[in-house]
């Protein structure tokens, strides 16, 4: 796959997320990509990010916005793959200001098409949400909106020399945002740590394997699918037992003076994670790191040979969701964030914040 990569030029949409970053990284370091052009909004982040990448030549910066189509197609020029990761990602940030998730989530991904397609870009990769399946708010429905959008821009092609597709995945553990961080937090000053449901659960993985899974999908794509990255599962309230009993003393505490407080379920909030519905089964193939959901409508110019290495099974019955997956044990776990060094802060972001606050709940209010 590397040797796939060698001679490339690669554009990254969302450059200073999470998963952008880590893209970036991964792409210069480990598959030697001939160019590399990072877009982001964020001035500072992308300052910094630049300093920290300094040593590759062949890589650049640029503040840019995806909701801005002209600056996309004159920095697609000469592009032959685009991973397009820039989005809104907050769900009550986006309920609360659901247009603005309209013009960066929807008309955002239109426009990527549309400057892909102006430049003959050869794969455009869109990474999705486990949100987009059955979503309850605006942000998953912008994802999903944003799927159907790279699929239909495959299916309307009419020659095999572009490649558009999506990833879909769970949790990035680690995250900004995410759990991780806020259950540090709420650690290190002495608890207690906030947990909604004892039996909520959720598909977990590192941001150095859900990115890696993202660019194997490059190489994979035949066109108009979406790519389900397959999950190990957890259990929150594993997750804040785990936690307590290996950062309690880290910060100068017996894990039994730290209290596990139930808050409850926060409106909009799922019980569980879904990463492939029903529906979506009937069109699914498995294979060995993935589900595949193929496309709902053939395409109108051409037909496409869904054919994958690794396929384990055209026939697939059951959704994916982390409700009937087996959870990992409190060691597995364990083992799982040690392994992938999610225990450790990540100096390169802020001190997250040790709450999230959802609409009406703000102090005072």
């Amino acid at each position: 796959m590397r040797s796939y990569f060698k001679d490339k030029r690669v554009l990254v949409t969302g450059a200073c997320g999470t998963v952008g970053r880590e893209l970036v990284r991964q792409l210069l370091e480990n598959y030697g990509v001939s160019e590399l052009v990072a877009l982001d909004n964020n001035e500072t982040e992308l300052f910094i990010l630049e300093e920290r990448l300094s040593s590759y030549s062949n890589s650049s910066f640029f503040l840019a916005d995806i909701r801005d189509r002209d600056k996309l197609c004159r920095k697609m020029q000469h592009m032959h793959i685009v991973f397009h990761t820039a989005a809104f990602k907050h769900v009550i940030m986006c309920e609360r200001s659901p247009f603005e998730a309209v013009q960066t989530n929807i008309l955002g991904v239109n426009n990527i098409i549309y400057a892909a397609l102006e430049n003959k870009v050869e794969r455009v990769i869109f990474t999705s949400s486990d949100k987009a399946v059955n979503p309850t708010n605006v942000m998953g429905t912008s994802k999903l909106m944003g799927e159907r959008l790279m699929t239909a821009a495959n299916g309307n092609l009419r020659d095999g020399r572009q490649i558009f597709a999506s990833t879909r995945f769970g949790n990035v553990l680690g995250s900004r945002g995410s759990v991780i961080p806020i259950f540090r937090e709420q650690i290190r000053r002495g608890g207690p740590v906030t947990l909604t449901d004892p039996s909520m659960t959720r598909f977990i993985m590192s941001v150095q394997e859900a990115v890696r899974l993202v660019i194997e999908s490059t190489f994979l794509a035949r066109g108009g699918e979406v790519f389900i990255t397959k999950m190990p599962v957890m259990r929150i309230q594993d997750l804040a037992k785990v936690m307590i009993e290996e950062l309690a003393p880290v910060y100068g505490y017996h894990p039994d003076e730290i209290e596990i407080k139930l808050i409850g379920v926060k409106a909009g909030e799922k019980m569980y994670e879904e990463l492939m519905n029903h529906e979506e089964t009937r069109r699914a193939v498995e294979l060995e790191r993935y589900f595949v959901v193929l496309p709902a409508f053939t395409g109108l110019y051409r037909k496409i040979d869904y054919s994958y290495p690794t396929t384990l099974s055209t026939h697939v019955t059951n959704p994916y969701n982390s409700a009937i997956e087996k959870p990992l044990s409190a060691d597995e776990l364990r083992h799982f964030l040690v392994e992938n060094k999610l225990l450790e802060e990540d100096l390169y972001t802020y001190r997250h914040p040790a709450r999230r606050y959802w609409p009406n709940e703000k102090e005072g209010q």
